[in-house]
């Protein structure tokens, strides 16, 4: 039988980005048995787009369903160092920002970075193939009304620099977790994101949901075409602070119903 987790689903910003903080709710999701993703709309009624909406994630990025369009910007981005803190949450792992880290610009609104996490094996999947892991770094816009994600997916190969730097870090959360300390917290002091803030030269963009529960709907996804790599050590790494039932924390492929994903290429 599956272990049953209880997560506080807290505010928009925090942990699952729910709509609202006077909304606080506790109920066990997971990824296998009763609780996992097909059974996530009926574990309670504010989950209920997880089985309703039309508009969900993860999807495919299936060639028929992709149109370039022309009109799409840059997605420039300066993220600057800033104090982090690296957190289990139970169902995946995460950096939570302190400070101010930067901002992506969409249709003329700023969406400001608050925290990253990861997910292995990848929730998009490329023109039918599935990655070993992807990144998500969740954007706000100042009223917290909006979310943007910029997604990254990962291929098994050299190591990825930026999981490099929290290595021990994660090692130690993996001791906390067995220890019985299951949201655990490490300070990583000033996190220095440089290393993605090169230039993104193709992505795709849709509007999806988040694809963990309450699933809201209306969320703007980046998927970068680049793939990134990550070591297999670094994959266990992401894995191992985590239980059974969160140690493949990837949700089901969603139908498109009829949404087109836009792809942008870099054109001087």
């Amino acid at each position: 039988m599956a272990l049953k987790i209880y997560i506080s689903i807290i505010s928009i910003a925090t942990l699952a980005l729910c709509t609202s903080a006077e909304h606080i709710t506790s109920v066990n999701f997971s990824y296998i048995g009763p609780n996992g993703p097909k059974n996530w709309g009926s574990l309670s009624p504010s989950f209920a787009a997880c089985s309703n909406g039309k508009f969900q994630s993860p999807v495919n990025l299936a060639n028929k369903d992709i149109v370039i369009n022309m009109e799409l910007k840059s997605l420039d981005r300066h993220y600057l160092p800033t104090n982090a803190t690296l957190v289990n949450n139970i169902y995946n792992i995460g950096v939570r920002f302190e400070g101010k880290v930067g901002d992506i610009n969409i249709n003329g609104k700023n969406y400001s970075l608050k925290q990253l996490h990861w997910h292995a094996p990848a929730e998009h999947w490329a023109h039918d193939r599935r990655h070993e892991a992807e990144l998500h770094l969740v954007h706000l816009t100042e009223d917290n009304n909006s979310i943007a994600v910029v997604a990254a997916l990962y291929n098994l190969g050299d190591a990825d620099p930026l999981i490099s730097k929290i290595e021990d870090e994660l090692i130690e959360l993996e001791k906390q977790n067995r220890a019985g300390n299951k949201n655990a917290a490490i300070a990583l002091g000033t996190f220095d994101l440089e290393e993605i803030n090169k230039r993104i030269h193709k992505y795709y963009r849709y509007v999806g949901s988040l694809t963990t529960p309450p699933c809201t709907e209306g969320v703007i996804w980046n998927i970068i075409g680049k793939v990134r790599t990550l070591s297999k050590k670094q994959l266990e790494l992401l894995k191992a602070p985590l239980g059974a039932e969160f140690q493949q924390n990837a949700r089901t492929l969603q139908q498109l119903n009829g949404r087109k994903i836009e792809k942008y290429s870099y054109h001087k």
